[in-house]
């Protein structure tokens, strides 16, 4: 297994929006396609922002905390037909436990948990890439593709805020974004 962390989430017109994995041991990321939810729960605790209320991977970790339960570490474990596979190593008392979940949620869970993030080197000599860091070339990364920036995420947060009906919440929103627009 190889360490690994979120070097940023990115977003791709021809691909979505992508989490890229910086290996620890060389200079290869792993990229992996992940949904806009997956991508702002991780952006969020990227960031350091508290949802006003606890969100999903919030709720998971709470959970654990209350039994008692450590995670100990997120594997991605796997490719098949490019689809990755990942895996929470969690502990309790002596019991290692094992459970399948997708890679958005191992990531978005082990930054909650400060726990690392393996990949498993065959996934990562099968799906690694070079990509040239950010300032090293013309343009930084790809042209492409762009950090999720802060205005963004705050739409889509206010999108959500709508969907739940939480229209105090959007109306907060709806005010840093306008402060955000009229200072560009």
């Amino acid at each position: 297994m190889i360490p690994v962390h979120v070097a940023q989430v990115s977003y791709s017109d021809a691909m979505g929006f992508v989490v890229l994995l910086r290996s620890g041991e060389d200079r290869r990321t792993l990229p992996i396609v992940i949904g806009q939810p997956e991508a702002q729960a991780i952006a969020l605790v990227m960031d350091k922002i508290q949802a006003p209320r606890p969100l999903t991977h919030d709720l998971l970790k709470a959970v654990l905390d209350n039994l008692e339960c450590r995670m100990k570490r997120a594997e991605i474990c796997d490719l098949k037909d490019n689809t990755f596979f990942a895996k929470l190593v969690l502990e309790r008392g002596a019991a290692e436990i094992c459970i399948d979940v997708r890679p958005s949620d191992a990531i978005a869970l082990a930054l909650r948990c400060a726990a690392p993030i393996l990949a498993a080197r065959r996934v990562m000599d099968a799906a690694g890439v070079l990509i040239p860091e950010a300032g090293g070339e013309k343009g930084g990364p790809r042209s492409a593709e762009k950090e999720i920036s802060q205005l963004d995420r705050l739409k889509v947060r206010i999108q959500k805020a709508i969907e739940d009906e939480r229209y105090e919440d959007a109306a907060k929103l709806r005010d840093e974004i306008n402060r955000l627009t009229k200072h560009n």
